[in-house]
């Protein structure tokens, strides 16, 4: 179990919107106002090029001068990669990790931060079989629930569009705000592989 070290940052709702860009995954995490609509720009993420490990690092703004934190691959390759999710100052936050065998037919992570473990995959299992063999927008949608109780801790929810765009909801105040931004942008880069 990770232990808190850091003051929490919770956030119930966030949308994530995919930026469409020739040679990296790019990312806004922005505020949902209480109408729906979108409101401030929270980070932008951004995974780095060519790297041995998967690393997505979050920044304060366009400028990508401010790293806010991040989450980096344990291992260069691994079918049932574990990422460590850190603040900029590298304390841990919190982690996931690929559950490579339940992946095979239905892409399922564990989530683990301060307090809980969590378990999700995605919510409909006929569609995870037809995203395999068919490269379509299809809905993807991510439901955790927490390990002990079975009480539902963050979803990550795909909305039609051109690029990914993303409403995730985190019912649960135990989980910081930047290991749900890190667990919802992950699902789309790791995913997208």
């Amino acid at each position: 179990m990770i232990e808190p070290t850091l003051q929490l940052q919770y956030v119930p709702q966030f949308f994530v919107k995919q930026r469409i860009t020739m040679m990296v995954n790019r990312y806004e995490i922005v505020e949902v106002n209480p109408d729906g609509s979108e409101g401030r720009l929270f980070a932008v993420a951004q995974q780095k090029r060519m790297a041995m490990r998967e690393q997505v690092t979050f920044f304060s703004d366009d400028s990508r001068s401010v790293p806010l934190f991040g989450f980096r691959a344990r291992q260069a390759i691994d079918l049932a990669a574990s990422y460590d999710v850190t603040s900029a100052d590298g304390t841990l936050l919190g982690s996931f990790q690929k559950d490579f065998a339940n992946s095979l037919l239905r892409s399922s992570f564990h989530l683990r931060g301060p307090g809980f473990e969590a378990y999700g995959q995605e919510r409909n299992a006929a569609l995870a079989l037809v995203r395999r063999f068919i490269d379509l927008p299809l809905p993807l949608h991510f439901d955790f629930t927490d390990r002990a109780t079975g009480t539902p801790v963050l979803t990550s929810e795909r909305q039609f569009s051109l690029r990914d765009r993303y409403t995730v909801s985190v019912p649960d105040q135990r989980i910081d705000f930047r290991l749900a931004a890190s667990m919802a942008v992950g699902l789309d880069a790791l995913m997208q592989r």
